[in-house]
């Protein structure tokens, strides 16, 4: 990474509430980047292709949230193979040629907090929900090597859809209604990508003996479905666990240092949930 690329940034809308900022200045602090900034940006599709032309060149990155993770693909000049994947760019490098390079961290990074939890293989899995991060769990799943996946959905469109993107990843997925979300807690591993309040009922179908958790929401938390799994002894892993093992990577590929330090990240994370309330 050329030495004159030093500021960084998550954009989104809304981007109010994004943690990244905590994050990515945790871990300038712990490595030693006293010249490296990190800020966020109110940016929608609208304004993207401006922001980006308006750049210069001490940008080394960019952090992607919705509604820009596909709508950026078209602005870029390459993408990794991961991103293309499922068509979501959540990072964006500038390289010293003048180019724009999108990637995805969501994907290595829930394989990353599975595997920091233990889960170094997915043999039978279910998902909770068909929106992008959807997409993002079956794929990681594929890197554990799952062999049945069940996905619960809500219509028609998106059962079709998340089959689709089984096929295209190379994941056996099979599809069941939403009605019979609660099966999906008997799976020895449940990655739920619901918004707030969408697992809040399913709270009396956790086992007793339930397996692994992964909910990717951290506001609220814990979410009623989470602190069930919890009290009945389940492993649990959060969205903090995800925003971390992802903005890790982001840094190592933005700055070039590795590896980035995980802890100083996930506390600072924590120290700024905790100021919230949470």
């Amino acid at each position: 990474m050329s030495p004159t690329r030093h500021r960084a940034a998550v954009l989104g809308s809304p981007v109010a509430h994004s943690l990244s900022p905590d994050l990515h200045r945790a871990a300038y602090a712990a490595l030693g980047l006293g010249e490296w900034t990190y800020d966020r940006f109110e940016v929608d599709e609208a304004a993207l292709p401006a922001f980006l032309d308006g750049l210069g060149p001490e940008w080394a990155g960019l952090s992607l949230t919705m509604p820009l993770k596909r709508a950026v693909i078209p602005l870029l000049d390459g993408v990794s193979d991961t991103a293309a994947a499922v068509e979501a760019v959540n990072t964006v490098l500038f390289t010293d040629d003048g180019r724009r390079v999108g990637d995805n961290t969501d994907i290595p990074g829930l394989v990353a907090a599975l595997r920091e939890r233990g889960v170094e293989s997915a043999g039978s899995a279910a998902v909770l929900g068909a929106g992008a991060t959807a997409s993002s769990a079956l794929a990681a799943l594929g890197r554990l090597g799952a062999e049945d996946v069940t996905v619960y959905v809500r219509s028609a469109a998106r059962a079709a859809e998340m089959r689709q993107w089984g096929e295209r990843l190379g994941v056996p997925v099979r599809t069941e209604d939403w009605a019979r979300a609660g099966e999906a807690l008997a799976a020895p591993l449940v990655i739920a990508t619901t918004p707030a309040g969408a697992t809040d009922a399913l709270t009396g179908a956790v086992p007793g003996r339930p397996g692994t958790l992964f909910d990717v929401l951290y506001e609220p938390w814990p979410t009623p479905l989470a602190a069930a799994w919890a009290a009945r002894g389940g492993t649990l892993l959060g969205g903090l666990d995800l925003l971390v093992h992802q903005a890790v990577l982001q840094v190592e590929l933005m700055t070039g240092r590795r590896p980035a330090p995980l802890a100083a990240m996930r506390t600072a994370g924590e120290a700024a949930l905790a100021a919230r309330g949470h």
